[in-house]
């Protein structure tokens, strides 16, 4: 038998320790310790969910990797064409975790209506195109079909339909530079617009049309097997840098790569402080909770000084005494650490699901409500990190003990 542990399970089962001094102090630091893994958790869920929905939102209109011709200098619009008969197109099969590859073109252009007019870049795509981040954008209408002949849809976003004055099922003109001959009368074309989407970048949402690749092509009188550029989706944003080299060396020398990471660089600088101060908060909520902890342990010891003073005076070692307070201080963390997740992942859950916290200025966050995200190991690691961390910190205080001697000790009152 676990002697140390009988005396700790008998202490903290005893009905005096519910009625003594130190009860109140005790149902502080549970206290403390729960609201700390409560906000730890939100913390971490709300910092990971925010990171996943940008980088979902981003990668939806980039993919994670771009290939191009080194000739296009980072331009935002198609300048030289790259052919489509590549190794890795249409399917990139000699690196892994590679999921696909689409072919685009961008093309700059002007929306006239008789009231005004609007500068966008029309993005081509075809019948290789993933539209499926796309559902969870379409507010209206329906998405593109270019997988048949040439037609006229297209896609445009909220904010540009709200400038514009446009809905589902308008007609525009749109006038496109010739690249070839600038002095020459624009090209032409009348687009219908069958949905309207909304992912809340406000600088991608109000540039950006959906159109047919193939009028780009006609407009810049290239080939059929000749694009702007390759979009990669990889199934791990975490292996970004790696893919990106590793796509870079498997293609010609005249072309080149490009990260979203690099494209959107500051975005991706802002979410990366979301790690500094997700670990700000638990080191602070660590400490606060350790410290409560710190204060119940010594209440405890204090009030238990004459029972230190009879076991010491039986014999029993230093370290074996204050293992039985470190017992009873690892009960009184898992029963914070209980609390604090039942409500913390409680109130995870509820936004999940029901989405009730939205940001005052969606704009600035680039989404609508407060998105969460976090899986198993991370809420493990949380508790297991917690607790080991009090423990040590408990290591300290519960040296005094040593420096109780029997005799006074049990003359204590």
């Amino acid at each position: 038998m676990n002697l140390e542990y009988f005396i700790a399970k008998r202490l903290i089962k005893g009905k005096e320790h519910k009625i003594s001094i130190s009860a109140p102090i005790i149902k502080i630091a549970i206290a403390a310790i729960a609201i700390g893994v409560v906000m730890m958790l939100i913390a971490i869920a709300t910092g990971l969910g925010l990171k996943e929905k940008i980088r979902e939102k981003v990668t939806a209109f980039n993919g994670h990797v771009q290939i191009y011709n080194y000739d296009n200098n980072n331009s935002e619009v198609s300048v030289v064409p790259v052919s489509i008969e590549q190794d890795f197109y249409p399917e990139f099969k000699t690196i892994d975790g590679i999921v696909h590859v689409q072919a685009v073109a961008t093309k700059a252009g002007i929306i006239r209506t008789e009231d005004t007019f609007e500068g966008i870049i029309a993005k081509g795509v075809g019948k290789d195109y993933n539209w499926e981040p796309f559902d969870e954008f379409l507010i209206d209408g329906v998405l593109p079909d270019y997988t048949g002949d040439l037609n006229s849809d297209v896609l445009i976003s909220k904010i540009m339909a709200n400038r514009l004055n446009f809905k589902v099922g308008d007609s525009f003109f749109t006038f496109f530079l010739r690249d070839d001959a600038p002095d020459k009368i624009p090209n032409q074309r009348k687009f219908t617009i069958t949905g309207i989407f909304d992912s809340g970048f406000e600088e991608i949402d109000g540039l950006y049309i959906f159109t047919d690749i193939r009028h780009i092509q006609r407009m810049n009188k290239w080939e059929e097997t000749e694009v702007g550029n390759f979009e990669i989706f990889l199934n791990s944003f975490d292996d970004i840098d790696q893919k990106a080299n590793e796509i870079y060396g498997q293609t010609l020398s005249n072309l080149d790569t490009r990260s979203i990471k690099d494209k959107y660089h500051k975005i991706f600088e802002w979410i990366g402080l979301f790690d500094f101060n997700i670990a700000l908060i638990i080191g602070i909520m660590i400490i606060v909770g350790g410290i409560n902890m710190i204060t119940a342990l010594l209440v405890l010891i204090l009030e238990r000084t004459p029972m230190i003073g009879i076991l010491k005076a039986l014999g029993m070692p230093n370290w074996d005494i204050r293992k039985v307070f470190l017992y009873n201080a690892a009960y009184l963390i898992g029963i914070g650490l209980f609390y604090g997740n039942f409500i913390g992942l409680g109130v995870i859950f509820i936004q999940e699901h029901f989405k009730l916290f939205k940001f005052p200025n969606p704009k600035e966050y680039y989404v609508e409500y407060i998105p969460v995200s976090i899986d198993f190991s991370t809420i493990l690691l949380l508790n297991v990190g917690v607790l080991l961390l009090c423990m040590l910190m408990l290591l300290i205080p519960s040296y005094i003990i040593t420096r109780i001697t029997p005799v006074k000790a049990i003359r204590f009152e």
